[in-house]
């Protein structure tokens, strides 16, 4: 069965003063289709670094990103922003809605971006949104909605073009723990339910027990296991 997305040999430096600072080297990470992968570590780990590697938003000092096989590291930009585009969904910490469009509207626009008709795009939105739990706010603007039912839609917004994988920066880490287990679960029932493989940086380590597999990113380099240090 072949890898959904590969990471081969990523190293990624970043210039400090006169020097370089060196946040990992020769990582290697392979996520098979339908699989739900942990990636645990303290701020400033580089797990951000990574995920944004790993969506082509961030290209590494060397190494190769293979995604559904292609290697991207010799592609242009319309190329790269075309598997951004119909392969990656995101999901940050911060929701990033567009404060002035309804939580419908944020889930539209970015599948009307892709080509999608307005009235299809509205279908799945609604379909995604009821599905999360928020088939009664769909035209609240996110001033109108929790902070649970933000990150919600910003869940939908990233699932909205169909992508085959998800990519997740702490998604709960703005929550409480109450409303951060409701969304997580929202999150991993409805990541399952559409058979995505999705990469999810939290430093919850209750939160990365549940998932398939675990990678603890530790001193620039990755540790697999369910008895992760901590």
């Amino acid at each position: 069965m072949n890898d959904v997305l590969r990471l081969e040999q990523i190293t990624r430096r970043y210039r400090e003063g006169e020097g370089q600072l060196e946040v990992f080297r020769g990582l290697d990470l392979s996520l098979r289709p339908g699989e739900i992968v942990a990636l645990v570590g303290p701020s400033g780990a580089g797990k951000s670094s990574l995920l944004h590697i790993a969506g082509l938003l961030e290209a590494p000092t060397s190494g190769e990103i293979f995604i559904e096989g292609v290697a991207t590291s010799k592609l242009g930009d319309r190329d790269k922003t075309r598997i951004r585009r119909d392969a990656i969904g995101f999901v940050y910490q911060a929701h990033h809605l567009l404060p002035e469009f309804d939580a419908l509207e944020n889930v539209v626009l970015p599948q009307m971006i892709a080509g999608v008709s307005r009235a299809e795009a509205a279908k799945e939105g609604e379909r995604l949104l009821t599905v999360l739990g928020l088939g009664q706010r769909l035209t609240h603007r996110p001033s109108q909605l929790s902070g649970g039912e933000q990150q919600r839609v910003a869940i939908a917004r990233a699932l909205a073009n169909k992508p085959k994988i998800l990519l997740a920066d702490e998604p709960t880490g703005n929550l409480d723990p109450k409303t951060s287990g409701g969304v997580f679960d929202a999150l991993i029932a409805i990541t399952k339910a559409q058979g995505l493989t999705a990469l999810i940086a939290t430093h919850n380590f209750e939160l990365a027990s549940r998932m398939d597999r675990a990678f603890l990113l530790h001193q620039g380099k990755l540790i697999e296991g369910t008895s992760l240090p901590r």
